[in-house]
């Protein structure tokens, strides 16, 4: 957007048509909490990347953290598919627009689909890995103290968290699953529904096995 600094942390922002395009497009669909969650994911991603001396494509990132949460939004969510993927689906409808190879496509792809799935981003490609590493320091703090004092302030200074943003990303990652529910089995939104919403009865791996119809 023009009124939002060209440089953040010593990161710059990816200015060409296509993330500019992008940019506007999750402006104008998210809430504002999720808009500047994407913002700081991105972010934080790079400086991770930065840290860890990873050769990434600053574009490539920046598409991935923008649309990783797209899938929480009534206008991109599936009624079966887990809210990542939604996510993942739109980021690539909007790449084919775009002269982007398909294996930069995949790797967006999975850098939004994977975002939730711990243990697994990290051995991918620094896309992947990277948005990951944006969402789990943004959300869990994970990385926090890799992170300057001043750089974390100046994140945040450019993309507020708020007093309340840990209840709201929580209270959004709720509405993205609540009405679809099955899509948390397995992954770490079966404890979001846990605690807020009282009719949510967690799936159970064992009992999926020791009932299935297999006599043994």
């Amino acid at each position: 957007m023009a009124d939002e600094p060209k440089m953040i942390a010593g990161i710059a922002i990816p200015d060409s048509a296509m993330t500019r395009a992008a940019t506007e497009l999750v402006r104008d669909t998210e809430t504002d909490l999720l808009y500047h969650h994407s913002r700081r994911v991105f972010l934080f991603g790079a400086l991770a990347g930065n840290r860890k001396g990873l050769g990434y494509d600053p574009e490539l990132l920046y598409i991935g953290a923008m649309f990783h949460d797209m899938g929480i939004m009534d206008e991109y969510a599936s009624e079966t598919d887990r809210f990542e993927v939604d996510g993942a689906n739109a980021a690539r409808a909007f790449l084919t627009s775009y002269d982007v190879s398909e294996r930069d496509v995949d790797d967006v792809w999975d850098s939004i689909a994977l975002h939730t799935t711990p243990g697994i981003p990290q051995h991918k490609r620094p896309t992947v890995a990277l948005v990951t590493a944006g969402v789990e320091m943004d959300v869990l703090g994970i990385g926090y103290h890799d992170v300057s004092d001043g750089q974390r302030e100046e994140v945040c200074r450019c993309h507020p968290r708020g007093l309340k943003f840990k209840h709201g990303i929580l209270t959004s990652f709720c509405l993205g699953t609540i009405r679809k529910p099955e899509t948390t089995f397995g992954n770490v939104k079966a404890d979001v529904l846990s605690k807020m919403d009282p009719t949510y009865k967690r799936g159970d791996f064992v009992e999926m096995i020791l009932s299935s119809p297999w006599e043994s």
